[in-house]
């Protein structure tokens, strides 16, 4: 079990640091590159786009075939598009990779949510959900700084990296994941659109998810400018621009394992409330920090909150349905890239017209003010349908 924990990690790890690695190297990419800024957040959403719509599709597969076998070609396809960016030499041949990297990904992350509660006992579910989801925060942590650190050498080292330990781990994925077959998992085949169907019949559902895309969508409109903003507004180095990614991830990390002690203190309800209400204090007043001290401050403390929340959010959607948790995931997935997708387009479009990140920051807080309220409406923190 400690090998699957260690190998669910891993993947987690080097996904998350992929997905969010081009955030700081846009002022790099945009000169390599030869673009403006209002396009360059296309880099993002080429890769969030991919998994976005495929995501629709792995995730109620990953309950019909041999989780192995799209997990292990899933990591392959994603090591090989991963390289294939590092070799990009225009811009929208690297947004053609990237679209070809998200499109892998969706194929390997659903497995590891659908398996945990197959390949773990009952007791140890939880805490394997949990050490998957450590993954990705510390990925912000770690990966994201060194990733920006080696980009400082070249733009594209960052990439082969990835691609080399993807490599890697597709093979480890061979070895040690079991063969989990439909008959294992006692499902089924259905319709793709009758599974979707049926989980989104009610408006606990619908509302619960539209609130969750909104939130997306404002949490990635003003992380895919940040590298952006901090070179224009604070001249800072690819290097410094990593070390504030590394305290923002390190918040991420200390919410995600602290945070289920506060919400236990404080209750959903009023731990949601609380931390909406903080995320909007202090994204309104980050575009005036007056040293990068104070922003990488203010940033560890909000994605402290976001790492406090996050778990609420997936906690709770998995309770509208007990049969569907793999749909469940995947439609968390597509809506959380959609929003990556549109968020950055907006942030680029605005940042590009104005160059003032407070109106990023407002856009931002809206969404996270819409957001509770939707949550809260759909009776998702008080009541579980199933």
């Amino acid at each position: 079990m400690k090998k699957l924990l260690v190998l669910f990690f891993s993947v987690m790890f080097v996904i998350g640091t992929d997905t969010f690695l081009i955030s700081p190297l846009l002022p790099l990419l945009q000169e390599e590159f030869h673009v403006s800024t209002d396009i360059s957040g296309w880099m993002v959403s080429s890769y969030a786009l991919g998994y976005a719509l495929f995501a629709l599709i792995a995730g109620p597969l990953s309950d019909q075939w041999n989780r192995k076998k799209v997990m292990f070609w899933g990591m392959v396809a994603f090591s090989v598009s991963t390289f294939l960016c590092g070799t990009a030499q225009s811009f929208w041949v690297m947004n053609i990779f990237r679209f070809a990297a998200g499109i892998s990904a969706a194929f390997v992350t659903p497995q590891i949510w659908a398996s945990i509660p197959i390949l773990l006992p009952k007791e140890k579910i939880l805490k394997g959900m949990g050490i998957a989801t450590a993954g990705l925060s510390i990925s912000q942590m770690l990966g994201l700084p060194i990733g920006s650190y080696l980009a400082s050498a070249h733009w594209s080292i960052p990439f082969f990296c990835i691609a080399s330990i993807s490599l890697l781990l597709s093979f480890f994925i061979l070895y040690f994941f079991p063969d989990t077959i439909p008959t294992q998992i006692n499902r089924e085949p259905v319709s793709f659109l009758k599974q979707y169907t049926n989980l989104l019949n009610n408006s606990t559902s619908q509302l619960a998810f539209l609130g969750y895309f909104v939130f997306q969508l404002g949490n990635f409109a003003a992380f895919s400018l940040l590298g952006t903003w901090l070179a224009d507004q604070y001249h800072f180095t690819i290097s410094q621009i990593g070390t504030v990614m590394l305290f923002l991830g390190l918040g991420n990390t200390i919410g995600s394992l602290w945070g289920s002690a506060i919400v236990q203190r404080l209750g959903k309800n009023h731990a949601m409330s609380t931390g909406i209400f903080l995320l909007i204090t202090l994204y309104i007043v980050l575009p005036y920090a007056p040293s990068g001290t104070y922003i990488k401050i203010n940033l560890m403390v909000i994605f402290a909150i976001c790492g406090i929340l996050f778990p609420i959010m997936m906690g709770s959607l998995q309770t509208l349905s007990q049969t569907s948790r793999g749909t469940i995931a995947a439609l968390a997935n597509t809506l959380m890239y959609t929003g990556t997708t549109l968020g950055a387009v907006l942030a680029g479009f605005l940042y590009g017209k104005t160059h003032f990140f407070i109106l990023i920051s407002l856009f931002t807080s809206l969404c996270y003010l819409i957001f509770v309220c939707l949550f809260k409406a759909s009776g998702i923190l008080r009541s579980s349908v199933k």
